[in-house]
Protein backbone atom coordinates (compact mmCIF):
# COMPACT_ATOMS: atom_id res chain seq x y z
CA UNK A 1 0.00 0.00 0.00
CA UNK A 2 2.77 2.34 0.95
CA UNK A 3 4.61 1.46 -2.26
CA UNK A 4 1.62 2.40 -4.34
CA UNK A 5 1.15 5.66 -2.43
CA UNK A 6 4.76 6.68 -2.94
CA UNK A 7 4.61 5.80 -6.63
CA UNK A 8 1.44 7.77 -7.27
CA UNK A 9 2.61 10.70 -5.18
CA UNK A 10 5.89 10.97 -7.04
CA UNK A 11 4.18 10.52 -10.43
CA UNK A 12 1.70 13.27 -9.59
CA UNK A 13 4.51 15.50 -8.38
CA UNK A 14 6.46 15.01 -11.59
CA UNK A 15 3.44 15.90 -13.74
CA UNK A 16 2.44 18.89 -11.63
CA UNK A 17 6.01 20.18 -11.65
CA UNK A 18 6.17 19.89 -15.45
CA UNK A 19 2.81 21.65 -15.76
CA UNK A 20 3.88 24.44 -13.43
CA UNK A 21 7.16 24.88 -15.32
CA UNK A 22 5.42 25.20 -18.70
CA UNK A 23 1.81 26.31 -18.20
CA UNK A 24 1.61 27.70 -21.74
CA UNK A 25 4.30 27.59 -24.37
CA UNK A 26 4.81 28.42 -28.01
CA UNK A 27 6.28 26.04 -30.53
CA UNK A 28 8.88 26.75 -33.18
CA UNK A 29 8.99 25.08 -36.58
CA UNK A 30 12.03 25.88 -38.65
CA UNK A 31 11.65 25.64 -42.40
CA UNK A 32 14.34 25.28 -45.07
CA UNK A 33 12.98 25.69 -48.58
CA UNK A 34 14.29 26.92 -51.91
CA UNK A 35 13.14 30.51 -52.64
CA UNK A 36 10.45 29.51 -55.16
CA UNK A 37 8.98 26.96 -52.76
CA UNK A 38 9.13 29.40 -49.88
CA UNK A 39 7.22 32.04 -51.82
CA UNK A 40 4.41 29.65 -52.75
CA UNK A 41 4.14 27.77 -49.45
CA UNK A 42 4.86 30.30 -46.70
CA UNK A 43 1.79 32.46 -47.27
CA UNK A 44 0.71 35.09 -44.75
CA UNK A 45 -2.54 33.20 -44.23
CA UNK A 46 -0.61 30.08 -43.15
CA UNK A 47 1.77 32.00 -40.88
CA UNK A 48 -1.10 33.82 -39.13
CA UNK A 49 -3.22 30.70 -38.62
CA UNK A 50 -0.24 28.84 -37.17
CA UNK A 51 0.46 31.76 -34.79
CA UNK A 52 -3.10 31.58 -33.50
CA UNK A 53 -2.44 27.96 -32.56
CA UNK A 54 0.79 28.88 -30.75
CA UNK A 55 3.11 27.81 -33.55
CA UNK A 56 5.78 30.08 -35.02
CA UNK A 57 7.17 29.36 -38.50
CA UNK A 58 10.81 30.41 -38.52
CA UNK A 59 13.03 30.52 -41.65
CA UNK A 60 16.29 28.60 -41.41
CA UNK A 61 19.27 30.63 -42.61
CA UNK A 62 21.01 28.60 -45.37
CA UNK A 63 24.22 30.57 -44.79
CA UNK A 64 24.60 29.33 -41.21
CA UNK A 65 25.11 25.79 -39.94
CA UNK A 66 21.77 24.24 -38.98
CA UNK A 67 23.20 22.94 -35.74
CA UNK A 68 23.76 26.54 -34.58
CA UNK A 69 20.14 27.54 -35.18
CA UNK A 70 16.97 27.02 -33.19
CA UNK A 71 15.75 25.80 -30.83
CA UNK A 72 13.13 24.08 -32.99
CA UNK A 73 10.39 21.64 -32.14
CA UNK A 74 10.33 20.49 -35.77
CA UNK A 75 12.37 21.03 -38.92
CA UNK A 76 10.45 21.23 -42.20
CA UNK A 77 12.55 21.05 -45.34
CA UNK A 78 12.74 20.45 -49.05
CA UNK A 79 16.41 20.81 -49.90
CA UNK A 80 18.75 18.39 -51.67
CA UNK A 81 22.46 17.79 -51.56
CA UNK A 82 25.04 15.91 -49.50
CA UNK A 83 25.93 18.96 -47.40
CA UNK A 84 22.32 19.51 -46.33
CA UNK A 85 21.82 15.83 -45.50
CA UNK A 86 24.99 15.92 -43.41
CA UNK A 87 23.70 18.97 -41.53
CA UNK A 88 20.40 17.22 -40.82
CA UNK A 89 22.20 14.18 -39.41
CA UNK A 90 24.37 16.34 -37.14
CA UNK A 91 21.32 18.28 -35.99
CA UNK A 92 19.38 15.09 -35.25
CA UNK A 93 22.25 13.65 -33.21
CA UNK A 94 22.32 16.78 -31.07
CA UNK A 95 18.50 17.11 -30.96
CA UNK A 96 17.11 13.55 -31.06
CA UNK A 97 13.60 14.60 -29.99
CA UNK A 98 13.14 17.12 -32.83
CA UNK A 99 11.07 15.74 -35.70
CA UNK A 100 12.57 16.07 -39.18
CA UNK A 101 9.89 16.34 -41.88
CA UNK A 102 10.84 14.32 -43.76
CA UNK A 103 13.86 11.94 -43.53
CA UNK A 104 16.17 12.32 -46.56
CA UNK A 105 16.43 8.54 -46.99
CA UNK A 106 12.66 8.25 -47.39
CA UNK A 107 12.52 11.21 -49.78
CA UNK A 108 15.27 9.69 -51.96
CA UNK A 109 13.01 6.82 -52.99
CA UNK A 110 10.78 9.27 -54.84
CA UNK A 111 13.73 10.60 -56.81
CA UNK A 112 13.64 7.50 -59.00
CA UNK A 113 10.52 7.07 -61.13
CA UNK A 114 10.79 3.29 -61.11
CA UNK A 115 11.27 2.79 -57.36
CA UNK A 116 8.61 5.40 -56.54
CA UNK A 117 5.84 3.34 -58.14
CA UNK A 118 7.08 -0.10 -57.11
CA UNK A 119 5.72 0.56 -53.65
CA UNK A 120 2.20 0.89 -55.10
CA UNK A 121 2.34 -2.66 -56.39
CA UNK A 122 3.43 -3.87 -52.94
CA UNK A 123 0.50 -2.35 -51.04
CA UNK A 124 -1.75 -4.85 -49.25
CA UNK A 125 -5.12 -3.14 -49.48
CA UNK A 126 -8.45 -4.88 -49.80
CA UNK A 127 -9.86 -4.32 -53.28
CA UNK A 128 -13.56 -4.93 -53.85
CA UNK A 129 -15.59 -2.79 -56.28
CA UNK A 130 -12.55 -0.70 -57.22
CA UNK A 131 -9.05 -1.88 -58.07
CA UNK A 132 -5.76 -0.04 -58.43
CA UNK A 133 -2.28 -0.50 -59.83
CA UNK A 134 0.28 1.26 -62.00
CA UNK A 135 0.64 1.59 -65.80
CA UNK A 136 3.04 -0.71 -67.59
CA UNK A 137 6.47 0.95 -67.71
CA UNK A 138 10.11 0.19 -68.46
CA UNK A 139 13.38 2.03 -67.95
CA UNK A 140 15.63 2.59 -70.97
CA UNK A 141 19.38 3.03 -70.42
CA UNK A 142 20.68 2.80 -73.99
CA UNK A 143 19.75 4.58 -77.22
CA UNK A 144 19.73 1.30 -79.15
CA UNK A 145 16.98 -0.07 -76.91
CA UNK A 146 15.06 3.21 -77.07
CA UNK A 147 14.96 3.18 -80.88
CA UNK A 148 13.83 -0.44 -81.04
CA UNK A 149 10.19 -0.67 -79.85
CA UNK A 150 10.31 -4.47 -80.31
CA UNK A 151 12.48 -4.63 -77.18
CA UNK A 152 9.98 -2.76 -75.01
CA UNK A 153 8.40 -5.81 -73.37
CA UNK A 154 5.09 -5.37 -75.14
CA UNK A 155 4.80 -1.62 -74.55
CA UNK A 156 3.13 0.13 -77.50
CA UNK A 157 2.53 3.69 -78.72
CA UNK A 158 1.47 6.12 -77.44
CA UNK A 159 3.83 6.26 -74.46
CA UNK A 160 4.81 8.94 -71.99
CA UNK A 161 8.55 9.54 -71.78
CA UNK A 162 9.82 10.77 -68.40
CA UNK A 163 13.32 11.39 -67.06
CA UNK A 164 14.38 8.59 -64.71
CA UNK A 165 15.43 11.10 -62.07
CA UNK A 166 12.61 13.02 -60.37
CA UNK A 167 14.45 15.41 -58.07
CA UNK A 168 12.18 18.43 -58.52
CA UNK A 169 14.50 20.19 -60.97
CA UNK A 170 13.18 21.79 -64.17
CA UNK A 171 14.85 19.03 -66.18
CA UNK A 172 13.02 16.29 -64.26
CA UNK A 173 9.66 17.81 -65.24
CA UNK A 174 10.33 17.70 -68.99
CA UNK A 175 8.11 14.93 -70.36
CA UNK A 176 6.76 13.93 -73.74
CA UNK A 177 3.74 12.12 -75.09
CA UNK A 178 5.26 10.05 -77.90
CA UNK A 179 2.95 8.97 -80.73
CA UNK A 180 5.30 7.01 -82.98
CA UNK A 181 8.89 6.11 -83.83
CA UNK A 182 9.76 9.63 -85.02
CA UNK A 183 9.00 11.02 -81.58
CA UNK A 184 11.85 9.02 -80.04
CA UNK A 185 14.64 10.87 -81.81
CA UNK A 186 14.79 13.77 -79.36
CA UNK A 187 14.83 11.60 -76.25
CA UNK A 188 18.00 10.82 -74.32
CA UNK A 189 18.41 7.86 -71.93
CA UNK A 190 18.20 7.08 -69.09
CA UNK A 191 14.48 7.50 -69.48
CA UNK A 192 11.25 5.86 -68.34
CA UNK A 193 8.64 4.90 -70.92
CA UNK A 194 5.20 4.61 -69.38
CA UNK A 195 2.07 3.28 -71.03
CA UNK A 196 -0.35 6.10 -71.89
CA UNK A 197 -3.81 5.09 -70.70
CA UNK A 198 -6.91 6.94 -71.88
CA UNK A 199 -8.52 8.42 -68.79
CA UNK A 200 -11.16 10.85 -69.99
CA UNK A 201 -8.81 13.83 -69.80
CA UNK A 202 -9.09 14.00 -65.99
CA UNK A 203 -6.45 13.43 -63.33
CA UNK A 204 -7.11 13.10 -59.60
CA UNK A 205 -4.47 14.69 -57.40
CA UNK A 206 -4.43 13.27 -53.88
CA UNK A 207 -2.75 15.43 -51.25
CA UNK A 208 -1.49 13.83 -48.05
CA UNK A 209 -0.64 15.90 -44.97
CA UNK A 210 -0.03 13.49 -42.10
CA UNK A 211 -3.41 11.92 -41.40
CA UNK A 212 -5.23 14.37 -43.68
CA UNK A 213 -6.11 13.17 -47.19
CA UNK A 214 -7.73 15.37 -49.82
CA UNK A 215 -8.52 14.51 -53.44
CA UNK A 216 -9.11 17.12 -56.15
CA UNK A 217 -9.73 16.77 -59.88
CA UNK A 218 -7.80 18.56 -62.59
CA UNK A 219 -7.77 18.68 -66.40
CA UNK A 220 -5.29 16.33 -67.98
CA UNK A 221 -4.01 15.21 -71.35
CA UNK A 222 -6.84 14.31 -73.74
CA UNK A 223 -7.56 10.74 -74.79
CA UNK A 224 -5.84 9.42 -77.91
CA UNK A 225 -8.04 7.16 -80.04
CA UNK A 226 -6.67 4.59 -82.48
CA UNK A 227 -7.94 6.73 -85.36
CA UNK A 228 -6.34 9.87 -83.97
CA UNK A 229 -3.08 8.06 -83.29
CA UNK A 230 -2.69 7.30 -87.01
CA UNK A 231 -2.87 11.01 -87.78
CA UNK A 232 -0.48 12.22 -85.09
CA UNK A 233 3.26 12.44 -85.62
CA UNK A 234 6.30 12.87 -83.44
CA UNK A 235 5.66 13.83 -79.83
CA UNK A 236 4.05 16.42 -77.59
CA UNK A 237 6.20 18.02 -74.88
CA UNK A 238 4.77 19.08 -71.53
CA UNK A 239 5.89 19.65 -67.95
CA UNK A 240 2.89 18.24 -66.08
CA UNK A 241 0.24 15.70 -66.97
CA UNK A 242 -2.36 18.31 -66.04
CA UNK A 243 -1.10 20.54 -68.88
CA UNK A 244 -2.98 20.58 -72.20
CA UNK A 245 -1.98 22.12 -75.51
CA UNK A 246 -3.45 25.35 -76.81
CA UNK A 247 -4.83 23.52 -79.84
CA UNK A 248 -6.72 21.07 -77.66
CA UNK A 249 -8.01 23.82 -75.37
CA UNK A 250 -9.62 25.49 -78.38
CA UNK A 251 -11.32 22.28 -79.45
CA UNK A 252 -15.04 22.63 -78.63
CA UNK A 253 -15.47 18.88 -78.33
CA UNK A 254 -12.59 18.68 -75.91
CA UNK A 255 -13.90 21.55 -73.79
CA UNK A 256 -17.27 19.85 -73.56
CA UNK A 257 -15.56 16.73 -72.27
CA UNK A 258 -13.61 18.81 -69.77
CA UNK A 259 -16.60 19.89 -67.69
CA UNK A 260 -15.07 18.80 -64.41
CA UNK A 261 -18.30 19.33 -62.50
CA UNK A 262 -19.73 16.29 -64.26
CA UNK A 263 -16.75 14.08 -63.42
CA UNK A 264 -17.37 11.59 -60.63
CA UNK A 265 -14.78 11.50 -57.88
CA UNK A 266 -13.20 8.20 -56.84
CA UNK A 267 -14.71 6.68 -53.64
CA UNK A 268 -13.29 8.59 -50.68
CA UNK A 269 -12.62 5.50 -48.57
CA UNK A 270 -10.81 3.81 -51.45
CA UNK A 271 -8.50 6.78 -52.02
CA UNK A 272 -7.90 7.24 -48.28
CA UNK A 273 -6.88 3.60 -47.91
CA UNK A 274 -4.33 3.96 -50.72
CA UNK A 275 -3.01 7.20 -49.21
CA UNK A 276 -2.56 5.67 -45.76
CA UNK A 277 -0.95 2.59 -47.23
CA UNK A 278 1.52 4.73 -49.15
CA UNK A 279 2.27 6.89 -46.12
CA UNK A 280 3.20 3.84 -44.06
CA UNK A 281 5.19 2.27 -46.89
CA UNK A 282 7.26 5.28 -47.94
CA UNK A 283 7.45 6.74 -44.41
CA UNK A 284 6.65 10.30 -45.47
CA UNK A 285 4.31 12.87 -43.92
CA UNK A 286 4.02 15.25 -46.87
CA UNK A 287 3.40 14.06 -50.42
CA UNK A 288 0.82 13.75 -53.14
CA UNK A 289 0.12 11.19 -55.80
CA UNK A 290 -1.59 11.39 -59.18
CA UNK A 291 -4.33 8.93 -60.05
CA UNK A 292 -6.18 8.34 -63.32
CA UNK A 293 -9.29 6.27 -64.00
CA UNK A 294 -8.76 3.76 -66.80
CA UNK A 295 -11.38 4.46 -69.48
CA UNK A 296 -11.23 0.82 -70.56
CA UNK A 297 -12.24 -0.41 -67.09
CA UNK A 298 -14.26 2.24 -65.28
CA UNK A 299 -13.56 1.00 -61.76
CA UNK A 300 -9.80 0.57 -62.18
CA UNK A 301 -7.47 3.34 -61.05
CA UNK A 302 -3.79 3.79 -61.84
CA UNK A 303 -1.21 5.69 -59.77
CA UNK A 304 1.09 7.39 -62.25
CA UNK A 305 3.28 9.65 -60.09
CA UNK A 306 4.22 10.42 -56.46
CA UNK A 307 5.74 13.75 -55.38
CA UNK A 308 7.31 14.81 -52.10
CA UNK A 309 6.16 18.12 -50.56
CA UNK A 310 3.98 19.22 -53.53
CA UNK A 311 2.43 22.63 -54.18
CA UNK A 312 0.07 22.64 -51.20
CA UNK A 313 -1.04 26.21 -51.87
CA UNK A 314 -3.12 24.73 -54.73
CA UNK A 315 -5.00 22.53 -52.27
CA UNK A 316 -8.25 24.06 -50.97
CA UNK A 317 -7.89 25.28 -47.34
CA UNK A 318 -4.29 24.12 -47.22
CA UNK A 319 -3.60 26.45 -44.28
CA UNK A 320 -5.95 24.53 -41.98
CA UNK A 321 -4.61 21.10 -43.00
CA UNK A 322 -0.99 22.16 -42.52
CA UNK A 323 -1.61 23.92 -39.21
CA UNK A 324 -3.41 20.85 -37.85
CA UNK A 325 -0.45 18.76 -38.97
CA UNK A 326 2.05 21.09 -37.27
CA UNK A 327 -0.03 20.91 -34.09
CA UNK A 328 0.00 17.11 -34.14
CA UNK A 329 3.75 16.96 -34.74
CA UNK A 330 4.76 19.28 -31.90
CA UNK A 331 2.37 17.67 -29.44
CA UNK A 332 3.62 14.20 -30.29
CA UNK A 333 7.03 15.55 -29.30
CA UNK A 334 5.54 16.85 -26.04
CA UNK A 335 4.07 13.44 -25.27
CA UNK A 336 7.39 11.74 -26.00
CA UNK A 337 9.21 14.21 -23.73
CA UNK A 338 6.64 13.63 -20.96
CA UNK A 339 7.05 9.86 -21.21
CA UNK A 340 10.80 10.27 -20.82
CA UNK A 341 10.21 12.40 -17.72
CA UNK A 342 7.85 9.81 -16.26
CA UNK A 343 10.36 7.07 -17.02
CA UNK A 344 13.07 9.07 -15.25
CA UNK A 345 10.72 9.70 -12.33
CA UNK A 346 9.85 6.00 -12.22
CA UNK A 347 13.50 5.16 -11.69
CA UNK A 348 13.58 7.51 -8.72
CA UNK A 349 10.36 5.99 -7.37
CA UNK A 350 11.86 2.51 -7.55
CA UNK A 351 14.85 3.67 -5.54
CA UNK A 352 12.61 5.36 -2.99
CA UNK A 353 10.25 2.39 -2.76
CA UNK A 354 13.06 -0.11 -2.37
CA UNK A 355 14.36 1.87 0.61
CA UNK A 356 10.98 2.67 2.19
CA UNK A 357 8.64 -0.34 1.70
CA UNK A 358 8.50 -3.17 4.24
CA UNK A 359 6.42 -6.26 4.80
CA UNK A 360 3.44 -6.32 7.16
CA UNK A 361 5.52 -7.29 10.18
CA UNK A 362 7.99 -4.53 9.53
CA UNK A 363 5.12 -2.07 9.11
CA UNK A 364 3.62 -3.13 12.42
CA UNK A 365 6.91 -3.15 14.25
CA UNK A 366 8.47 0.01 12.87
CA UNK A 367 5.46 2.13 11.93
CA UNK A 368 3.28 1.18 14.85
CA UNK A 369 0.05 0.82 12.87
CA UNK A 370 -2.95 2.17 14.90
CA UNK A 371 -5.15 -0.47 13.27
CA UNK A 372 -2.87 -3.25 14.47
CA UNK A 373 -2.82 -1.82 18.02
CA UNK A 374 -6.59 -1.54 18.06
CA UNK A 375 -6.96 -5.15 16.97
CA UNK A 376 -4.54 -6.30 19.68
CA UNK A 377 -6.37 -4.32 22.37
CA UNK A 378 -9.74 -5.91 21.38
CA UNK A 379 -8.12 -9.34 21.55
CA UNK A 380 -6.74 -8.63 25.04
CA UNK A 381 -10.19 -7.46 26.32
CA UNK A 382 -11.84 -10.65 25.10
Amino acid sequence: MLCMFLHLACYGYCRSTATMAEPVRRYSIGYALVPKKQRSFIQESLVNLAKQRGIDLIPIDPNKPLIEQGPFDCVLHKLNGEDWEKQLKEFSLKNPTVCIVDPPDAIARLHNRISMLQVVSELKIKQENETFGIPKQIVIYESETLLNPNSWDGLKFPVIAKPLVADGSAKSHKMSLVFNQDGLNKLKPPIVLQEFVNHGGVIFKVYVVGEHVQCVKRKSLPDVSEEKLRCLEGSLSFSQVSNVTTHEKNDDKYLKKMNLDDVEMPPERFITDIARGLRQAIKLHLFNFDVIRDSRVGNRYLVIDINYFPGYAKMPSYETALTDFFWDIVHEKDIADSLREVHSCDKEVRKLVSNSCFNDEDDDRLLGSPLRREEKEKTAQV
